[in-house]
């Protein structure tokens, strides 16, 4: 083992991530959040926001593939688009890939996270920020919604997981943020959305997400794909009033990815439809899970993984408002 710098991330209190860093190259603090990027030799660059990973260089296309795209073949021709978080840009980026977007807008708190990812994120952006089609909004996105009417094809919610009683995210998992979503949407529009990571001492967070979201849509059905930067799988969240996911078949997937020559690095047709396959311990306790977060009682997460509920009181004038990325 060579010795030398290594950034251990606490992934639960029970498990921790050790990497080794070649290089910091930038570390500061917006309004809002802690970040840190260093380089490694296994991932390229790595981003830090508050002590967590967030993504990596050379494997964040996964992840921003998994989040975007079944979504957007979802929708036979995805014209208008709305990113709640997402300030890498990274996610920006793969919406803008499909051909038929006239109109993407992200909507991130933090204006300084956005410009620090424009300077010092070129992987992850790689221009999406400059492209005509795109809106970049630095402001609260449940606020934004709620005032201004426009309607969308896709929504997409790149989030954190609400980890912590004092997490102003909380009331962006709530069912009257995604009866917002629903009623931001065009007839026939997706919601697609993380929903945490999928670790048996963790079941209880992508459940309680999926039955709060499953209140709110007709079509809730969850799916997931391994992140080689997390050593885990993740879990998403597909759902629709007027289109079912799983009913989509392999064949007009792939039409539809060649049809907008989306040249995809990791996803294929056949391997879009397996992620919907879900192991049989988390299907139970999707199924037996019985919180709904609200307004009123929005969950949090414990450091281990308990799913809670209390109301949601802001800590201090310095506190994020709900909304917050």
């Amino acid at each position: 083992m060579e010795y030398g710098m290594y950034f251990l991330e606490q992934v639960t209190p029970y498990e921790a991530i050790s990497r080794r860093m070649e290089k910091v190259l930038a570390s500061g603090r917006t309004r809002f959040q802690d970040y840190f990027i260093f380089q490694t030799q296994a991932f390229g660059k790595v981003l830090v926001l508050d002590k967590d990973v967030q993504s990596a260089e050379r494997d964040e296309y996964i992840y921003h593939e998994t989040l975007v795209h079944p979504a957007m073949l979802a929708h036979p021709a995805p014209e208008s688009v709305f990113i709640v978080g997402g300030g890498e840009g990274a996610t920006l980026r793969e919406v803008l890939r499909h051909p038929a977007v006239k109109r993407a807008v992200m909507c991130d708190i933090d204006d300084q996270l956005v410009e620090m990812a424009r300077e010092l994120l070129p992987e992850w952006h790689q221009g999406a920020f400059d492209d005509p089609r795109a809106q970049v909004i630095t402001e609260d996105a449940r606020g934004w919604l709620e005032s201004h009417p426009d309607t969308y094809d896709v929504i997409i919610v790149d989030l954190n997981d609400p980890v912590g009683e004092d997490n102003p995210a909380r009331l962006l998992f709530t069912v009257e943020f995604y009866e917002l979503l629903k009623r931001r949407l065009n007839p026939g529009g997706v919601m697609a959305m993380q929903a945490g990571m999928i670790l048996l001492t963790h079941h209880k967070v992508h459940p309680v997400i999926h039955r709060t979201v499953r209140e709110v849509f007709r079509y809730t059905r969850s799916y997931r794909n391994y992140i080689p930067e997390f050593f885990l799988n993740f879990g998403f969240i597909l759902a629709s009033d007027g289109v079912d996911p799983v009913a989509f078949s392999e064949g007009i997937l792939e039409t539809r990815i060649l049809e907008r020559g989306l040249n995809l690095r990791h996803l294929t047709a056949p391997f879009i439809e397996a992620m919907f396959v879900l192991p049989k311990d988390l299907q139970e306790a999707i199924q037996a899970e019985r919180m709904v977060s609200t307004d009123a009682l929005p969950m949090y997460f414990t450091d281990e993984g308990e799913a809670r509920q209390a109301p949601y009181r802001p800590q201090g004038a310095g506190q994020v408002s709900p909304g917050s990325e």
